[in-house]
């Protein structure tokens, strides 16, 4: 059956075609296993939040803008009654019944992991104001809308690399005082007559997400979804997103345009009973702790294949959110990410932590990351423990502080066929992957992390089968490009005793080339443990090309190293083209299948496909890497 709902209805209808409601949520509460909602063009201003779900993917609900026509569901609302106060100063007073028990102007970004570099910065606040679609900038007092100076360069913790879209001056600023009735909104709006523009405040946490957990098998297509009051969500806290399935099984969420979620847009995440900012509240364990803590507790409260992930999250535009495009912990788990586009995520840094990026993700397990565009982001992908499983193919990345970070996993993972053209291409601080066929432009940085010891599973399961601490190592590079220019603003940290940074594959040098050797170097020495001290695991390296100052690995079988040649990555008029200059061809394009990799030493599980069949790993579509000949050569490898 089809409910239809037009801003032109009413909730007292039926919702058929001639009599529609005039609210989501009412077609909401109406629809049962297998029926459509039809939502008509115009501007919806609710938070949905669906109390029915589907019972398989074929009896799903569904929720669809029309054929054709602009949906847009906003968590703001509409602010009028400015008045000047002084120049560009001007202040409305809202009632603050308008924020119905929730108002993101009182409520303060905090939570595990939230970084303030001095300790004694002014607060954040979930609230934001929008003046004809953009956000205004928070300042912490009425003085500093009078006079708001200009934002200063932000560079990052990491890398030292300013962040790219920063530093540009604003006088486009608010700051909100808050009363026990009412709260009154300062704003700077430069020029701007907000008597005259649409001025819109956020007002609800989320714009499309359930209040309960396990509404399964909803279908979320095809909306223009904003303005979001959603809260930090590290791993170990409640981890709502502007819109989500609020751990449950099924979703498919596609085709929409998501923008300005104060933290995260799409969340896949986990709920508050795994754990919620503990080490923040409580302050006797660290973050670390209670995040492993979470994992054994979620198995506790249902956490499987049977009960959650599983979304398809597919054809999305995501930008402009202040901390993720898409987030999750625990619930990602075998879940498909795909073709999506996220640019300018967290680029506005009125706050930070670690738990930023284009696509931030924990215990992604069998999760499969294809085809997305990812640039302008202050990190771009980072796949944070329990990456297993997991496939991150042909996605294309440019344009971000750093563009991939998988964290304290132990594998097996398969990176293969992407494009990483921004100044760090890759940093692991991990164990147990692949990487084939990939191009990247930028640098490389390998960290052991001998004390956090981190879970790992069954293969395909949420089952934890053991935990180990990261040496490093145990990877495979089969086919590569490695286009490494020291001329370019790459990534470069001084720490010898803790990571290695270079251009290719050199940054593995020392480690055994072969599990033979591996085996040979240990078996060799006396003890249990104590035997591996110091050893380090092994690298399979073959084929990779090694352009600039890109350099090999020490026991790599047949590299090529090319003399000369440029790589560049261009993108205009959205369209990314890998450009190419060569003497000689770079093209390594080649089928690898599972079994030629071997098995990750420490899970002691093989390469696979998501259903425990052979994994083949071939070129995917216009590939770079396949496509780089001797001579002059441009490959548009987005969309």
């Amino acid at each position: 059956m089809d409910i239809h709902v037009s801003t032109h209805g009413s909730d007292h209808h039926d919702g058929t075609v001639g009599s529609p409601l005039a609210t989501i949520n009412a077609a909401a509460r109406k629809a049962r296993p297998g029926d459509t909602v039809v939502v008509h063009e115009g501007v919806y201003r609710e938070w949905v939040k669906p109390p029915h779900g589907g019972l398989s993917n074929q009896r799903r609900i569904t929720f669809t803008a029309a054929p054709g026509e602009h949906v847009v569901i906003k968590g703001s609302e509409e602010v009028s009654g400015w008045e000047r106060v002084d120049g560009a100063h001007w202040k409305a007073v809202v009632d603050n019944a308008l924020f119905r028990g929730f108002n993101p102007f009182a409520q303060v970004v905090e939570g595990d992991w939230l970084v303030r570099p001095t300790g004694d910065e002014p607060p954040v606040h979930l609230g934001e104001v929008y003046l004809a679609g953009a956000a205004l900038y928070e300042v912490p007092s009425v003085a500093d809308v009078r006079d708001p100076g200009a934002l200063e360069d932000v560079v990052d913790d990491w890398t030292g690399i300013p962040q790219p879209g920063t530093g540009a001056p604003t006088r486009m600023v608010w700051c909100a005082e808050v009363h026990d009735d009412h709260t009154v909104i300062h704003a700077n709006f430069g020029d701007a007559d907000p008597r005259r523009e649409l001025v819109e405040i956020n007002v609800r946490r989320s714009v499309f997400y359930p209040e309960a957990n396990h509404v399964d098998w909803i279908t979320v297509r095809g909306f223009e979804m904003c303005h979001a009051a959603t809260p930090w969500v590290p791993p170990t806290a409640d981890q709502p997103g502007m819109v989500g399935p609020n751990w449950a099984k099924g979703w498919i969420i596609e085709d929409n345009l998501l923008h300005h979620a104060k933290c995260s847009a799409i969340s896949l995440g986990k709920e508050r009973t795994t754990g919620h900012n503990h080490a923040t509240v409580r302050g006797d364990k660290p973050g670390y702790q209670y995040q492993l803590e979470s994992v054994f507790t979620a198995e506790d409260h249902g956490w499987s294949r049977e009960h959650i992930g599983s979304h398809v999250v597919r054809r999305n535009t995501i930008h402009d959110c202040g901390q993720n495009g898409i987030v999750g912990h625990l619930g990602c788990v075998f879940s498909t990410i795909e073709d999506n586009r996220i640019h300018r995520i967290a680029l506005r840094r009125q706050f930070y932590g670690h738990e930023i990026a284009g696509i931030k993700l924990h215990a992604p397990i069998d999760v499969q990351i294809v085809g997305n565009h990812i640039h302008d982001c202050s990190l771009g992908l980072w796949l944070d423990w329990q990456t297993q499983g997991t496939r991150i193919s042909g996605n294309v990345l440019h344009s971000n502080s750093r563009d991939f970070f998988v964290e304290v996993s132990h594998g097996p993972y398969v990176v293969d066929h992407n494009v990483f053209a921004s100044p760090a291409s890759l940093e692991s601080f991990s164990q147990g992957g692949a990487y084939v066929g990939n191009l990247f432009l930028g640098s490389l940085r390998i960290e052991p992390v001998p004390d956090r010891a981190t879970p790992y599973h069954r293969p395909h399961s949420t089952r934890v089968a053991g935990y180990a601490v990261i040496v490093g190592g145990d990877d495979r590079y089969v086919g590569n490009v490695f286009a490494g220019d020291e001329a370019r603003e790459n990534y470069r940290v001084e720490l010898p005793e803790i990571a290695t940074v270079g251009h290719g594959l050199s940054v593995y040098d020392g480690h055994p080339a072969s599990f033979e050797k591996f085996m040979e170097l240990t078996t060799s020495r006396s003890g249990d443990h104590r035997r591996f001290a110091g050893i380090k695991q092994p690298v399979m390296a073959r084929d990779n090309v090694y352009l600039g100052a890109a350099r090999p690995f020490e026991g790599e079988a047949r590299p090529v190293r090319i003399d000369g040649g440029r790589v560049a990555v261009e993108f205009a008029d959205g369209v990314v083209t890998v450009h190419a200059d060569l003497p000689a061809a770079a093209s390594r394009a080649e089928t690898v299948r599972g079994p030629e990799l071997g098995r990750v030493r420490f899970v002691d599980a093989d390469f696979e496909a998501p259903d425990g069949s052979e994994l083949v790993i071939a070129p995917v579509g216009t590939s770079p890497v396949a496509s780089l000949p001797a001579g002059v050569s441009s490959t548009v490898v987005w969309p």
